[in-house]
C-alpha cells in the first residue's frame, strides 16, 4: 500500500483556531512579534483588535507582558517564529513564565529547517529541547493541522505554560477528522513486532512512508506519534521496547535534547534495546526545505536505513 497524504497548512489553521476560541473565551489575548500574517495571528486582530498587542521586534518584552497578563487574569497566546520564540528571549520565558508557572501559551511557526531559504538563523531547531528543559512546560509538536487544531483547543483549555511547534510550509495530513488528540499520550499510527518508530511533528508521515516502504521486504515496523514531549508518555515507549526491541527516533529537530534524547534516557532506565536517532547533527543552511531535508539526512531513505540498521543490532 502506498500512503498518501494532503498538505495543510498548520500555521493557518492555528490563526483560524485562534479566531474560534477568541469567539467563546473573552480572556484570551494574543500577543505578536512583527510578523503576524506570517504566523496567521493577523486573523485574530482583525476579529479583536482590542485584544490583540503587536510588540515588533522586541520578543523579551513579549514574554515579560505575556506573563503579566496571565497574572492579571487573562490567556495570552504568543505568536512568533520558533528562533524569536525560544531561542531568542529565553531567560525571560524560564523568568517570567515558567518559574511562576503562568497560564502562558506560546506558539511558534517556521520551526526547524522547513524555514527553507530563510537561512541558518532562522532555523530553530533547538526549541524543543530549550523547552523541555523548563519544569512544567508543556511541550507540543503537532504532527498535522487536524491534531494542531486541537492542541491549540488543548493549550487554551488547560492551565500552565505551554510550548507548541508549527510549520512555514503546508505538511502532509496523517489523521482523519475523528481523530482525538489527548495530551501527554502517544498516538498509535501503524501497528508492527519487529521495530518502533517513535517520531514527533513533520517527520511522523516520513516514519510512515518509511515504514510502509518496509513492509514490502517483510518488516513491519510501528508507528508511535509522540505529539507530547513534556509531559512523556513513558509506557507507551516501554512497551514498544518490550514488545519490539529496538527502537528508532525520528524528528526534525537537533538530535541533542530532543525526542531522541528523551526516549533514550526512557528506554535506558527500564529497557535497554538498540536505538538508532534520525535528527540533525548541527546547523543547516539556507535552501529549498526539500533539498535540505535529503542533504542533512531526514528523508524516507534515511529512516529506512535506521530502521534496518537497529533491526540487525536487535539481540538474538
Amino acid at each position: 500500500m502506498t500512503l498518501t497524504f494532503d498538505n495543510v497548512s498548520t500555521r493557518e489553521i492555528y490563526g483560524k483556531t485562534l479566531v474560534e476560541l477568541g469567539h467563546s473565551d473573552p480572556d484570551i489575548v494574543v500577543l505578536g512579534g512583527d510578523l503576524n500574517k506570517s504566523t496567521f495571528a493577523h486573523l485574530f486582530a482583525a476579529a479583536f483588535p482590542d485584544r490583540f498587542f503587536d510588540f515588533g521586534p522586541a520578543e523579551q518584552n513579549i514574554m515579560g507582558v505575556a506573563g503579566g497578563m496571565a497574572a492579571s487574569g487573562k490567556i495570552p497566546f504568543v505568536s512568533t517564529f520558533a528562533v524569536f520564540g525560544m531561542c531568542r528571549p529565553f531567560d525571560q520565558v524560564r523568568i517570567s513564565i515558567a518559574q511562576p508557572h503562568l497560564n502562558v501559551k506560546i506558539v511558534c511557526t517556521h520551526a526547524g529547517i522547513l524555514t527553507g531559504e530563510d537561512g541558518m538563523s532562522a532555523h530553530g531547531i533547538e526549541d524543543l529541547s530549550l523547552a523541555c528543559s523548563l519544569p512544567g512546560f508543556c511541550v507540543v509538536a503537532p504532527s498535522d493541522s487536524i491534531e494542531t487544531a486541537q492542541a491549540i483547543v488543548t493549550a487554551a483549555r488547560t492551565p500552565g505554560p505551554f510550548y507548541i511547534r508549527l510549520y512555514r510550509p503546508a505538511t502532509p495530513v496523517v489523521h482523519d477528522s475523528d481523530y482525538k488528540f489527548v495530551l501527554g499520550k502517544g498516538d498509535l499510527l501503524r501497528d508492527g513486532d519487529d521495530v518502533a518508530i517513535f517520531a514527533t511533528g513533520v517527520m511522523v508521515a516520513t516514519a510512515l512512508q518509511a515504514a510502509d516502504a518496509l513492509s514490502y521486504t517483510g518488516v513491519q515496523a510501528r508507528v508511535i506519534n509522540i505529539h507530547t514531549l513534556n509531559p512523556l508518555d513513558e509506557e507507551i515507549i516501554v512497551k514498544a521496547a518490550r514488545e519490539t526491541k529496538a527502537i528508532v527516533t525520528v524528528e526534525e529537530h537537533l538530535f541533542h535534547g530532543g525526542l531522541g534524547s528523551l526516549v533514550s534516557q526512557v528506554i535506558g532506565r527500564t529497557v535497554p534495546v538498540p536505538i538508532e536517532m534520525v535528527a540533525l547533527e548541527g546547523y543547516t543552511e539556507s535552501g529549498p526545505a526539500e533539498q535540505l531535508i535529503e542533504k542533512y539526512h531526514l528523508s524516507t531513505v534515511d529512516v529506512e536505513k535506521a530502521l534496518r540498521k537497529v533491526i540487525g543490532r536487535k539481540s538474538v
